[in-house]
């Protein structure tokens, strides 16, 4: 194996593609011993404990993961997916099991399984069960999410309705400077942060001007983030179009007027970068007439301003141009006195947080210690934080604040209301869950199955993948790329070469994800994230191709060229030694030395180093320097000691491992 770098055939984006693990650069063909996912087995093939006379009971859902499940019946993970290998069904850990799937395992470890009570009407508070007219619903049936919102709405006096900020989506094509326009309006600079100088998720900011405030939401303007741009369309009440007067209507540009149409919200278009050289804000002008946007200095209704982000000028213009147009709006108002509901424009797992989301409150007001559900996660906030990362102890109309105490990381696009206590969002919660992972796991189920039976029956050329991202916000769209891809190119070459998503799933690539790999054939694309200790050492023993990617356009420009059999000679890491730190040691003008000793090949100082605590990937980066005794040497073989300085890190701890990377490049 090798986590692997792909060098493009021609032109590569800018940005870092690197990591990956040796292997095929792609599977043209699953395994021909591939098995296809059969029914649930009648009874356990290994020993199990006696079942006693009385058997311990457990309720499950319609559906639930094999981790929930192991979790329920207190055993490892692993037991349950090794319980279901051995009888021929191949599982991961967060794949979803149907019912009577779950109860046979259940039963190999010695409990009952029941079916969960289905939710009534006399089981939760009786807010509940209410038709839209908010009068009470007939006995047994309990209204949708949705249904509850629109009665509630409906039931609102509309003289607590306020004013509220104005809430604006940030739209237009890619590197036409939406965010640099940002940074301008909130005098900060998150540009800098961006991978490769674009906005890779979706981020919410408030600013003030003149006493009156209003809510940024910033989206990503590759066309690979349409979901993520259409759901800030949806939650918005006017829509900012940047376009760059230097290069004016782009495919981008195109995609976001529909999505601000389809949402029903006024356009305010600003020409951007008019300092360049070859500024052109008329034929700008002119190309957004032909799309229905004619400037109201032209006798149409469209707000357009010139502005530099880069210079800062027309910022203020384009401000009380917002101002302006949301003071003629009649909708921009909500009840700050009732229960918060918002979206969830943004979540993730934090490593010291646990699971978080960025919430933008739409009405009501949200306070810490509220109970909530956004879809089928429940809990009660915990903390919350402004946009600033400052705590805060409530958050009205229009603010978007980042919230911890939920049960799971949400989907991003999720409604999210606070409910009048705990079990109320849990009953809700499960209700939600259960109705999408009975369609989940049957979309899921039926892919497997076709998946498994397309590997023995197909002629053509499949290529499976695996995808892995840092979070919810980015997951979707770039599966929903893919398929994009797989969709014109099987057109172009005649379906010779065809893709398929195998799973999808947030956060580092595990080792479950390369069990799936192996069994698949899949090539595993990361899109932010690491490789933890297990999986690569799994990967490399099964030569399972793992390719981490930090830009999302390199991840598919390397998927196009494999699928049109052009993908260029291929850069894999080798690791080639490892050393474990004994002490360290601090020098003036030098920084933070580690005393290690080689324990496995060579340490190389013309190689990066990558530092390891455990499981967990703490740096990588060049060696700055290797000494031996006090000489500069070249490397160090096993079994001696030496000193090692790295760029960019000084944390070191006695125990930690460092391994010794070179690139190689192989060609096809």
């Amino acid at each position: 194996m090798a986590v692997e770098t792909r060098t493009p055939a021609k032109n590569p984006a800018p940005g870092n593609r690197n990591s990956g693990r040796g292997g095929d650069p792609r599977r043209d063909a699953p395994r021909s011993g591939g098995p296809s996912q059969p029914k649930p087995p009648a009874k356990p093939s290994e020993p199990k404990p006696a079942k006693s006379a009385e058997p311990k009971v457990i309720e499950l859902p319609e559906s639930i993961s094999l981790r929930d499940l192991a979790t329920k019946i207190n055993v490892s993970p692993i037991n349950v997916i090794r319980e279901l290998m051995q009888n021929g069904v191949m599982a991961t850990i967060n794949q979803q099991l149907d019912f009577d799937t779950a109860a046979i395992v259940a039963s190999a470890f010695g409990w009952e399984a029941r079916p969960i009570p289905v939710v009534v009407e006399s089981q939760i508070p009786e807010e509940v069960g209410v038709t839209p007219d908010g009068k009470p619903a007939p006995a047994g049936k309990v209204l949708t999410l949705k249904q509850r919102l629109l009665a509630k709405e409906q039931a609102e006096n509309e003289g607590a309705l306020k004013p509220r900020p104005p809430i604006v989506t940030v739209m237009g094509h890619v590197d036409h400077g939406k965010t640099s326009l940002l940074d301008a309006i909130r005098k900060t600079d998150v540009a800098s942060a961006e991978a490769g100088g674009i906005t890779q998720h979706i981020g919410a900011y408030m600013v003030e001007h003149q006493g009156k405030k209003v809510t940024f939401i910033d989206t990503p303007g590759h066309e690979a983030f349409t979901a993520m741009r259409a759901r800030g369309a949806q939650v918005t009440d006017i829509a900012v179009l940047v376009v760059a007067a230097d290069d004016g209507v782009m495919p981008q540009t195109r995609e976001a007027i529909a999505h601000a149409r389809a949402a029903q919200v006024p356009i305010i278009v600003a020409i951007n970068k008019i300092d360049k050289p070859n500024a052109n804000p008329e034929l700008v002008k002119k190309e957004l007439s032909e799309l229905g946007l004619v400037p109201d200095e032209w006798g149409g209704n469209t707000l357009f301003i010139p502005v530099s982000a880069k210079q800062r000028k027309g910022i203020e213009d384009l401000i009380e141009g917002i101002l302006l147009i949301a003071e003629s709006l009649d909708t921009i108002k909500a009840n700050p006195n009732r229960r918060a509901v918002g979206t969830i424009i943004e979540s993730h797992l934090s490593k010291s947080k646990g699971a978080m989301a960025t919430v933008l409150v739409q009405n009501g007001t949200l306070n810490v210690g509220d109970a909530f559900v956004a879809g089928g996660v429940y809990g009660r906030v915990r903390a919350m934080f402004d946009f600033r990362g400052q705590s805060v102890k409530k958050a009205g109309p229009s603010v978007p604040v980042s919230i911890t105490g939920m049960s799971e990381v949400p989907i991003a696009g999720d409604v999210f209301e606070v409910v009048e206590d705990e079990r109320t969002a849990r009953a809700l919660a499960a209700q939600h869950q259960a109705k999408r992972e009975r369609e989940g796991s049957v979309q899921r189920a039926t892919s497997l199955e076709q998946y498994f039976a397309m590997a023995k029956a197909s002629k053509a050329k499949k290529m499976f993948f695996i995808v892995k991202a840092d979070n919810q916000g980015s997951l979707p769209p770039i599966v929903e790329q893919l398929q994009k891809l797989n969709d014109t190119l099987g057109a172009e070459k005649g379906d010779e070469v065809r893709l398929e998503v195998i799973y999808q799933g947030t956060g580092d690539v595990t080792e479950s994800d390369v069990n799936l790999a192996i069994a698949s054939g899949a090539v595993i694309l990361g899109y932010e994230v690491e490789v933890d200790t297990a999986a690569r050492r799994k990967a490399e023993s099964n030569h399972v191709d793992i390719r981490l990617y930090n830009v999302i356009y390199n991840l598919l420009e390397d998927v196009e060229l494999a699928m049109k059999g052009m993908l260029a000679p291929k850069v894999v890491e080798k690791v080639v030694g490892a050393a474990e730190v004994k002490q360290t040691f601090k020098i003036p003008k030098v920084g933070v030395i580690a005393g290690v000793r080689v324990t496995n090949g060579v340490a190389m100082r013309n190689a990066k180093a990558r530092v390891l605590r455990g499981d967990q990937v703490l740096h990588t980066g060049p060696v700055a320097s290797l000494k031996r005794l006090t000489e500069d040497v070249k490397e160090v073989r096993q079994g001696f000691e030496c000193g090692i300085g790295i760029e960019g890190f000084e944390g070191f701890k006695p125990g930690d491992v460092i391994e010794f990377i070179v690139q190689e490049e192989q060609t096809k």
